[in-house]
């Protein structure tokens, strides 16, 4: 009597073309997230801060402000829009040129002024929150957006 065996030729044909399909797809994931990580600060006593620097300050009751200007809630962030809305148009008006990303070739828009946003949240906040800021703030025209992270509550 003959013994059975398995005919596993069918078998490896499959995993070969599975093999092949995947050794394709797999360039097609991003393979880098571009981030640009600060330097250590520099205690200086005569540095001053820039008067061209937006802060967008995230409170712990959600309540956020400009500069220490209210600008709402993160559930209701249209005062937040007209006021970046404002000030870009104010720079526009002054010609008030980015020194650092007036040039960027990845920049949203035309025109070379400073729209650098910072935004600073405490650790209390949801996610959820600090992401409608950032769509807030990438409404309003700011290119680009930064998360301030040091002395956080």
């Amino acid at each position: 009597m003959n013994k059975p065996n398995i005919n596993v030729t069918p078998l490896i044909d499959v995993l070969l073309v599975l093999l092949i399909i995947f050794m394709v797809v797999s360039p097609l994931k991003p393979s880098s997230f571009k981030t640009k990580v600060p330097s250590e600060p520099i205690n200086n006593p005569d540095v001053r801060d820039n008067p061209n620097t937006l802060i967008v300050v995230v409170n712990a009751d959600s309540t956020m402000s400009l500069n220490q200007t209210s600008a709402g809630t993160t559930n209701e962030s249209a005062a937040l829009v007209t006021l970046l809305k404002d000030a870009f148009a104010a720079r526009i008006a002054n010609g008030n040129v980015s020194a650092s990303f007036g040039d960027d070739p990845n920049r949203p828009t035309s025109d070379h002024i400073e729209r650098t946003v910072f935004i600073k949240a405490p650790k209390t906040i949801s996610y959820g929150s600090v992401a409608r800021v950032v769509d807030a703030a990438k409404l309003a025209g700011a290119y680009p957006i930064s998360l301030q992270i040091d002395r956080l509550d």
